[in-house]
């Protein structure tokens, strides 16, 4: 009777254990790994790459040696994770020597995305595939070429190196696998073709042992891809914006129409002297509607949501920021360090645009493609020859009575720069999504809670802690409504 216990005992452990892995499986799975990807290139792909180190550790697999769990408590706040005494994270900190910027910022959705986008990153690409974007090899494709051969060859025009669009139509697969491996083995062993290169270029071009078969023919499917033509939804996805702009303040357009409606019902009562007592009535309440929509009226006064100024050159947050992943403090370096968060100079886009000198065939933003993309291109490349700066038009502007620093923001509390600027890695033409009003600021403060994670209020933190007898603050329990915080 024992044994037969024992054995239903054991059983029933083997199906709660099956039960629970099933259940941690789906919650592991939740979340959208397209969204996960978006957030993952605007807020980790500065430290992480997904195949090997960069300032972290490589991302690959990561969802199977972790639980889903402890990874969400590590992106919210690692420094917490490890002056908790977890052993994985202290293990983690010593072996890197730098503090994982904090994320307390996302919700449990993004931070569930996120995990998905690591569990499967290719899934992010096949939703991205099905809806007409490139096949996943030549976007492995594409990957590698920009990382390995970019810098001395172009798809259509000659670099350091001849054109490579097509190339695979010109020469044999099994040629061009020897020649990216090792191209002075193959002149060595006298092949013509090769030499023949070799006398026109007269540079020898780098070997490749390290790239696979598999992306060889990943970049060979690039060189030969060509982008479906795509219907013209740019022009209502800006039209959407330029609603979204004139929505914002609707009062602002009828201000005068109900003026006009005022000024007409009390002519009209009062012409009637048989209404004079409903003119005793009518007049306050006319009064009243009319201050109450001035008052409206005038609080939008210098509130720019919506804006969006035709700049002097295209630029393209989403292929920046977006598509190519770059952190926005490469460009406005000084955001980190200084109140302003600063214009990058010319030198900084050289950093990548001595190289590339034109847009990938399949590029669009809006109404333009290759041929206008590649004409703004060229804009930059004339102020860099006349030594003279681009004339950005600023979007973003407080008023002048207001002190706005971002190293405070950026560096101290680790605010993302979406939280103000909205989802910059999306859009072409950027615009002022927030309304930065004063309301909208000390909202925040009221409801963020501070970073502790530094020394600075460490010793605040303790005296606060001890006086409220709370863990947690507000940027308003630190004082962040005193007027001269922001007015001095």
């Amino acid at each position: 009777m024992k044994q037969t216990n024992k054995r239903t005992f054991s059983a029933f452990k083997l199906v709660t254990f099956a039960l629970a892995f099933i259940f941690a499986l789906q919650i592991q799975a939740q979340g959208d790994p397209a969204k996960g990807k978006a957030l993952f290139n605007a807020n980790c792909a500065a430290c992480h790459k997904m195949d090997k180190k960069l300032v972290g550790p490589a991302l690959k697999g990561v969802t199977e040696k972790r639980e889903a769990a402890w990874l969400k408590s590590w992106i919210k706040d690692s420094q917490a994770l490890v002056k908790s005494g977890d052993a994985d994270a202290k293990a983690i900190f010593d072996e890197y020597k730098i503090p994982m910027t904090a994320y307390p910022n996302f919700s449990d959705a993004d931070l569930d995305d996120v995990i998905a986008y690591l569990a499967n990153p290719k899934a992010a690409s096949k939703k991205k595939a099905a809806a007409g974007g490139m096949p996943e090899n030549v976007k492995k494709g594409k990957s590698v070429f920009n990382a390995n051969c970019a810098a001395c060859h172009k798809l259509d025009g000659k670099l350091v190196g001849p054109a490579l669009r097509n190339i695979s139509e010109k020469r044999d697969k099994a040629w061009l696998h020897k020649w990216i491996k090792d191209s002075q083995a193959l002149i060595k062993s006298g092949d013509a073709d090769a030499k023949a290169i070799f006398d026109e270029y007269k540079i020898p071009m780098t070997s490749f042992p390290n790239l696979s078969d598999e992306d060889i023919d990943a970049v060979l499917a690039y060189t030969s891809y060509v982008a479906p033509k795509k219907t013209n939804t740019a022009g209502a996805a800006k039209q959407d914006v330029v609603e979204h702009k004139t929505d914002l303040n609707p009062r602002k357009t009828n201000l005068p129409i109900w003026i006009l409606l005022g000024l007409i019902v009390a002519a009209l009562v009062f012409k009637r002297t048989k209404l004079k007592p409903l003119a005793v009535v009518l007049l306050p309440i006319i009064l009243l509607l009319g201050a109450w929509v001035t008052y409206e009226y005038l609080m939008q006064v210098g509130v720019d949501q919506g804006y969006q100024p035709i700049q002097p050159i295209m630029y393209s947050h989403k292929i920046h920021a977006g598509d190519n992943g770059i952190d926005c403090n490469y460009c406005h370096s000084s955001a980190k360090d200084s109140k302003t968060s600063g214009i990058p100079s010319l030198n900084v886009c050289m950093n990548c645009h001595k190289n590339i000198t034109e847009v990938a065939e399949d590029t669009r933003v809006g109404d333009m493609g290759k041929k206008e993309l590649d004409l703004e291109l060229k804009k930059l490349f004339k102020h860099v020859e006349a030594g003279t700066p681009i004339k950005w038009k600023r979007i973003h502007r407080l008023p002048d009575f207001v002190y706005f620093n971002h190293s405070q923001h950026v560096s101290v509390q680790g605010v993302a720069c979406q939280k103000c600027h909205g989802p910059i890695q999306e859009m072409d033409e950027v615009f002022q999504h927030e309304p930065l009003t004063m309301k909208w600021c000390v909202d925040c403060h009221r409801t963020t809670d501070v970073k502790m994670d530094n020394k600075y209020y460490e010793d605040i933190h303790k005296e606060l802690s001890k006086k409220y007898n709370k863990k947690s603050f507000t940027e308003a329990d630190m004082g962040g409504l005193e007027c001269a915080k922001c007015h001095y």
